[in-house]
């Protein structure tokens, strides 16, 4: 059962939820409602109502995670029954089920083809097979029963209304084996018999190898940070990413200096209160989405190391304000970190940037790290807080 119900806004799931979620979400031409289990299984369900004037439809998305759960036969089996009932009580011109990160590699969502030409068309040919297949009957005439029926498959079964049912394979969970690749590239031709079975497979082979299982290997100084950026990108992507990050190496920090210019704030106290008051401020703008910002912490570092890269924030806001406030703010915090977790000192300076926390026999720019940490989405990495912090306190002692 779903958790929650979401159209406009969220909430606990209930009929009246339902309810008003869909009145939330709908216009002159279509209606929308999303459903989620967060709990594992995770679970994500999206109904999308076309109405008059176009074609009326009703698209169903039922996304569930992870894939391991289709490794058993019978859970799968069981998956494909609940498939069959509802394919023969509700006909659909056609239907599927299959590794969302293959499908996203596909490129083929609506097979391939934009709404115009689907809402025009229909399903008119197979653009692409997948684990589990309902095709419909008007798809079925198309193609030929005779050959439809025919298709080299685990399964092949003809409904009471005249759809198809065609599964590859025993189970979901191994669509990018060799075998399973080559069973998909066998059926899909068979039922166009125009493509080029070498080809398909070629396609299929380069999908698998893209979707292997990467380890993370990451630099130890950003790996608490670089660990949770995968799961930023779409699905079929991540494998790719993981190794991309495996590779990045992120430059030396530069913002340190062997001898600490001496203070020359005039007025020390105010200072060091105007600092606090920008780290405060930081905290007063981000505490909702970076809980962990009041405990003035490596991880919350790491927490804000995310935060900014996943809003994109460098890019995304006016850099007016960014320079101007962001960046000092930031500025601020890292060096209250510095002194509260790593024993360090102020050594303040009429020029901000110039500002010192001193570390064991190293002094460290706060504020200069800041500063070019917040010019661009990869500043955030190459200028991670998280990095800069791991270097202080290997100088420590």
């Amino acid at each position: 059962m779903p958790d929650v119900v979401r159209g406009k806004r969220q909430r606990k799931y209930s009929r009246e939820a339902v309810w008003k979620s869909i009145e939330e979400r709908r216009s002159e031409r279509s209606a929308s409602v999303g459903f989620f289990h967060a709990a594992v299984p995770q679970m994500s369900l999206a109904l999308y109502l076309g109405l008059a004037p176009r074609r009326p439809r009703l698209n169903v998305s039922l996304n569930v995670q992870p894939l391991s759960l289709f490794v058993e036969v019978e859970r799968c089996r069981r998956f494909v029954e609940m498939v069959r009932a509802w394919a023969d009580s509700y006909p659909a011109p056609y239907a599927s089920a299959h590794s969302m990160a293959d499908d996203q590699l596909s490129g083929a969502p609506g097979f391939g083809r934009d709404d115009e030409v689907v809402n025009r068309d229909g399903f008119d040919k197979v653009y692409e097979l997948y684990w589990l297949n309902i095709f419909g009957p008007k798809l079925v005439e198309s193609i030929g029963r005779e050959r439809m029926l025919s298709t080299p498959a685990h399964l092949v079964e003809e409904l009471p209304n005249g759809s198809v049912l065609l599964v590859l394979r025993p189970t979901a969970a191994d669509f990018a084996s060799d075998e399973a690749r080559v069973a998909q590239a066998r059926a899909h031709v068979h039922l166009r018999p125009d493509l080029d079975f070498d080809t398909v497979l070629r396609t299929l082979r380069e999908r698998s190898a893209a979707l292997a299982p990467v380890e993370p290997r990451f630099h130890p100084d950003v790996a608490p940070f670089l660990s949770r950026l995968p799961d930023g990108f779409a699905i079929s992507e991540r494998q790719r990413k993981i190794a991309e990050l495996n590779a990045f190496r992120p430059p030396e920090p530069e913002e340190w200096l062997p001898v600490a210019l001496p203070s020359d704030a005039e007025n020390p106290e105010r200072v060091r209160s105007d600092y606090g008051d920008l780290s405060e401020s930081l905290v007063a703008a981000l505490h909702t989405k970076v809980p962990s910002i009041f405990d003035a912490t490596p991880e919350s570092l790491t927490d804000l190391d995310f935060y900014f890269w996943r809003e994109n924030f460098p890019e995304r806001y006016q850099r007016e304000l960014i320079d101007e406030h962001t960046a000092p703010a930031v500025g601020a915090y890292l060096g209250d970190v510095l002194v509260r977790r790593l024993g360090g000192t102020w050594v303040l300076r009429a020029k901000m940037e110039e500002s010192q926390v001193r570390v064991g026999k190293r002094v460290w720019l706060p504020f200069l790290r800041a500063r070019r940490y917040m010019q661009s989405r990869q500043s955030l990495l190459d200028c991670s807080l998280t990095q800069f912090f791991r270097e202080a306190e290997r100088h420590r002692g």
